[in-house]
């Protein structure tokens, strides 16, 4: 059986550098961080006091319903308001598509905590006296999958539909679920990417139990500083990124423009620990390996890695061995970025906004930049001949771009897009 070839035809974003995939992508370039002290909360008790939020959102900006976004959890209305961006940009005359072979798979790592956590609470305070008392909606707004089902609803799309859910690499899993979707013909079009929203108390007071996010309160916009060796953990974020994956045959037919072409992907599991990556990057470059050999590419056909890059201890280092030991002496020749550095960590959304990011370096060869890097703050175990686009943004031919995710669990998945050519 031939397969068929998958190209990106739209985007959208929701996130903390900016509501549009447009704003998103410039203030990357422009090395612009998106983290701040936290609005939704009172922190005074919490370790970490910032992070990286959505500002200024409002569903009613994306054409969503005031009615229909009280019965979804905010990470639900990120996503629709992202997936309604993709669909808009991709020039799709939805009219006279054919709804039954448009599908959304979209990752999420943990879905309506907020709501999770607001009822409970609620409960806590009500039910000795009250009895159990739930909202109606408390179910199907916090259910991790029901944000496939509002984009599927909104459009009448019958396609494949469902969410994918592997902690931190959940998006990019997604996204390799609808590639293979589309290139083994179930699918004409895929409505692909991740969402998240967990800057909530649980949220951030169970990863400041983990001692994972950074506790750099007096400096929040240079506490996400991968590969440097005063990281002190990663910067927890929010948000959405839609990436429209569509047959090319199909795409071609209407003309649509082409943004890249997805060639492959991979997985792979650490098989090491909860939740630490293993130390020699195993797992990594495993992935990195797999997803190489589906795309039918060597290591010498990648000019830059969107690298996982959490800015965390261990992981910055395995990552960065995994790359050198897998792509040798190329490995000098790349360009590496962790947009986290910006952004912040999006969870389970994280493996779509970089999965973007990578996509926009192909089509425009520049790498946006690792930011918060001081040439004086260097680790031992980190080898900086290779380059980790420090700080500011690098003009260079992308010829084909990976994106890394990693998840707890060891859960590995990696990306790759490439220039589209006939």
């Amino acid at each position: 059986m031939e397969l068929k070839r998958v190209v990106v035809t739209g985007i959208g974003a929701i996130t903390p550098l900016g509501n549009s995939a447009e704003e998103t992508w410039q203030k990357m370039l422009d090395g612009v961080s998106g983290a701040g002290p936290i609005t939704r909360f009172d922190t005074s008790l919490f370790k970490t006091k910032f992070a990286c939020e959505v500002k200024d959102f409002k569903p009613a900006d994306f054409g969503i319903d005031r009615k229909e976004a009280r019965k979804m959890d905010i990470y639900c209305q990120y996503a629709l308001a992202s997936a309604i961006q993709g669909i808009k940009d991709c020039g799709i005359d939805l009219d006279k598509a054919n709804k039954d072979r448009i599908g959304v798979v979209y990752g999420v790592g943990i879905g309506g905590m907020n709501t999770f956590e607001e009822e409970v609470c609620n409960w806590n305070q009500t039910g000795s006296t009250l009895g159990p008392k739930f909202s109606p909606f408390f179910i199907p707004k916090m259910i991790a999958d029901i944000c496939t089902g509002h984009i599927s609803i909104m459009y009448g799309f019958h396609g494949p539909n469902f969410i994918t859910s592997s902690a931190c690499a959940s998006s990019s899993n997604a996204l390799a679920e609808a590639f293979n979707l589309i290139r083994l013909g179930k699918a004409d079009m895929i409505v692909s990417g991740g969402s998240e929203s967990a800057i909530l108390p649980s949220g951030v007071g169970g990863f400041n139990a983990m001692h994972a996010l950074s506790t750099r309160n007096d400096d929040p916009q240079g506490a996400s500083r991968p590969f440097s060796a005063s990281r002190d953990g990663f910067v927890m974020a929010e948000g959405s990124a839609c990436l429209i994956l569509e047959e090319l045959e199909h795409a071609k037919a209407r003309g649509a423009k082409i943004y890249a072409e997805m060639a492959g992907a991979g997985m792979s599991a650490d098989a090491h620990h909860l939740t630490a990556t293993h130390p020699e990057g195993l797992g990594a470059m495993l992935v990195m390996k797999n997803a190489l050999e589906d795309a039918e590419m060597q290591p010498e056909d990648i000019d830059y890695i969107n690298v996982h890059g959490t800015s965390t201890p261990v992981g910055d280092i395995s990552e960065a061995k995994a790359i050198k030991n897998l792509f040798g002496e190329h490995a000098y020749k790349l360009n590496i970025s962790s947009t986290k550095s910006m952004t912040g960590h999006l969870l389970g959304a994280a493996g779509a906004i970089e999965a973007m990011a990578s996509v926009l370096a192909v089509q425009n060869d520049i790498v946006p930049p690792t930011i918060n890097h001081d040439d004086e703050d260097r680790d031992e175990e980190i080898d900086y001949n290779m380059n980790f686009t420090f700080n500011t943004a690098q003009k260079r031919t992308v010829r084909a771009a990976m994106s890394n995710t990693f998840g707890f669990g060891g859960h590995n998945a990696c990306v790759i897009f490439k220039k589209y050519t006939e």
